[in-house]
C-alpha cells in the first residue's frame, strides 16, 4: 500500500510525528494554563492584570501551536492512514481504527479545553482546581495508549 505516498512516505510519517509532539506540548501546556488562569481568577477578579495576561497566553499558544498543528496532525495522518489501506477495507487495521477513536478523543478535548479558555477568559469558571488538576492527565493517559496501539499493533 505504500504505493500511494511512494518515496514521500517517511517525509509524510516524520511531518506526521513532528506535529504530534508539537501538538501533543502545547495539550499539556494548556491545562496546565487553565489552572492558573482560573487561580488568578480567584484571587485577583476577572479584570485583573494577571487574568488577562493568561488569556493572551492561552490564546497565543491556541493560535500558534495548538490549532496549527492540530489540523496538520489530521491531514498527515489520514494521508498515513489511507496509505495503509484504511479506506480500502485492507484487513488487520483494528489497531488504526481505535487509534483513531482516541485521536478524535483527544481532538474533542481539545475543543473542551479551548471552549473552557474562553469561559474563564469571560469570568465564569464551572470547575474546581482540583477537578481542572485531574482533567489534565487525560492527555498524558491518550498518548500513552496511542502510542502502544502504533507500536504495538494489538489487533
Amino acid at each position: 500500500m505504500i504505493e500511494m505516498l511512494g518515496s514521500a512516505y517517511p517525509w509524510v510519517k516524520a511531518a506526521h510525528i513532528i506535529f504530534v509532539i508539537f501538538w501533543v506540548a502545547g495539550m499539556f501546556m494548556l491545562p496546565r494554563y487553565l489552572v492558573y488562569h482560573q487561580e488568578a481568577l480567584e484571587k485577583t477578579g476577572p479584570g485583573s492584570a494577571e487574568a488577562q495576561s493568561w488569556v493572551e497566553r492561552e490564546n497565543k499558544l491556541r493560535k500558534m501551536i495548538l490549532t496549527p498543528s492540530m489540523i496538520l496532525v489530521w491531514l498527515l495522518g489520514l494521508a498515513l492512514a489511507a496509505n495503509l489501506g484504511l479506506f480500502s477495507g485492507t484487513p488487520g487495521l483494528g489497531w488504526l481504527h481505535a487509534k483513531l477513536f482516541l485521536v478524535v478523543v483527544i481532538s474533542g478535548y481539545h475543543g473542551w479545553a479551548v471552549g473552557y479558555a474562553k469561559k474563564l477568559a469571560a469570568g465564569k469558571p464551572t470547575l474546581t482546581g482540583r477537578q481542572l488538576r485531574m482533567i489534565n492527565e487525560l492527555p498524558a493517559i491518550l498518548v500513552i495508549l496511542i502510542v502502544i496501539l502504533v507500536i504495538v499493533r494489538p489487533f
